[in-house]
């Protein structure tokens, strides 16, 4: 990084990674002058956006770290699956200061739903004990595929109605209306993404930070991949990057999707489709979460389709191996057991090339139901936080 490029945001920046941590090692990372660097830190406490840790030192006497402060803010994050949702307040680091969950039917539309999660901020934020201020920004994780710039969801699937549906400008409007603030052009932000690619940037940021290429694979009623490469996720050019749901299998050309095509992954995979082969068996399955309660109580046709199904999904997932050759391959979702992860990992050892798998690493979820909020949080301090829109931001918090 040049002199010319470090502003606040940008130390704030390196801060943020754990790259730079003291002054000394935001002067060497940026070639500032002691000076300089002390002028824009005191930015960045004015702001209330650092603090400063006590660490360890060689040389016997304690150093100063700087850290991100993530309690100076807050971040309603919102999970909507086909047929539940989840919200939370969380603090700028992901730790869930207040959570609620209930049934709610994305079928349902656009305008049912969201009022139905607006009528949620009172009480979560009463439940967080943070002010309606506090709040930061707003995440929507959402079972479709998403134009990251509109915020728009685009021709989703299994979301009727929601088709380039203006999300932000909704929420936006009934937090103001929910929280007495003014709706205004410097109304709280809201962003909304695929809920395969926040889970992957969850669960990227949590555990796997070290890793240069990440797949995430969800596996619930649908099926999507989030993709992280270097430190960002991959979201292709119009946010259509991930969706292996719709990829067709020949040999299944019969099978019917939601999407109206037929032989999808998804219509012979998902965790609707093996829904739909246990209810043939008379049993009382009509989603992903049915399907998932049977595992947990180890019903054999259950777990001999979930194996069938990781196996299908496995020679999906061969291709993204050999194109993107991650270092892991995370199995997230209501399938995401050992027999759907055994499917996936015999056909993937089996038929993609040793070299490719060498260094791969077949895994589950750590942050499991959590990590569709979690990474909506994540989501949108990343935006908030970047160096072009912190020193924005920061213009305006001076006096």
């Amino acid at each position: 990084m040049t002199s010319s490029q470090a502003s606040a945001g940008a130390l704030l920046q390196l801060i943020r990674s754990g790259r730079a941590n003291t002054r000394a090692d935001l002067q060497q990372a940026t070639g500032l002058s002691r000076s300089t660097v002390g002028q824009r830190l005191d930015l960045l406490n004015r702001a209330g956006w650092l603090r400063h840790a006590s660490g360890s030192s060689t040389g016997g006497r304690p150093s100063h770290r700087i850290v991100f402060e993530p309690g100076h803010a807050s971040v309603i994050a919102f999970d909507l699956e086909t047929r539940h949702a989840r919200a939370a307040v969380l603090d700028l680091a992901g730790t869930i200061l207040a959570e609620h969950t209930a049934p709610l039917d994305v079928a349902e539309g656009p305008e049912h739903v969201l009022d139905r999660l607006a009528e949620w901020f009172p009480e979560l934020i009463a439940a967080a004990g943070v002010p309606a201020p506090h709040v930061a920004g707003i995440g929507l994780s959402v079972p479709g595929p998403v134009d990251w710039e509109s915020g728009q969801v685009i021709e989703p699937p299994i979301m009727p109605g929601w088709d380039r549906y203006p999300i932000r400008e909704r929420l936006q409007k009934a937090f103001a209306a929910r929280t007495g603030l003014s709706a205004t052009a410097d109304a709280v932000p809201v962003l909304v993404d695929n809920d395969a690619n926040l889970m992957a940037l969850a669960e990227y940021q949590a555990s796997h930070r070290d890793c240069s290429s990440f797949v995430l694979l969800k596996v619930s009623t649908g099926i999507g991949a989030g993709v992280v490469i270097g430190d960002s996720l991959y979201r292709g050019i119009d946010g259509g990057a991930g969706d292996i749901g719709h990829i067709r299998l020949h040999d299944r050309s019969d099978a019917l999707c939601m999407c109206g095509s037929h032989g999808c992954l998804a219509a012979v995979a998902s965790g609707r489709a093996i829904a739909k082969e246990l209810s043939a068996l008379g049993l009382d399955t009509t989603s992903g979460r049915d399907v998932r309660r049977l595992l947990n109580e180890g019903h054999p046709d259950a777990v001999r389709l979930a194996r069938e199904a990781g196996r299908r999904v496995g020679e999906v997932l061969v291709t993204v191996v050999t194109l993107l050759n991650p270092g892991v391959l995370m199995i997230a979702g209501e399938l995401s057991g050992v027999p759907f992860l055994t499917g996936v990992r015999e056909l993937v050892y089996q038929r993609a090339m040793p070299r490719a798998t060498a260094n791969l690493q077949v895994v589950t979820s750590r942050l499991g139901d959590h990590a569709g909020l979690v990474g909506a949080a994540a989501m949108v301090v990343e935006h908030l936080y970047s160096p072009a829109r912190a020193d924005a931001r920061l213009e305006r918090l001076a006096p």
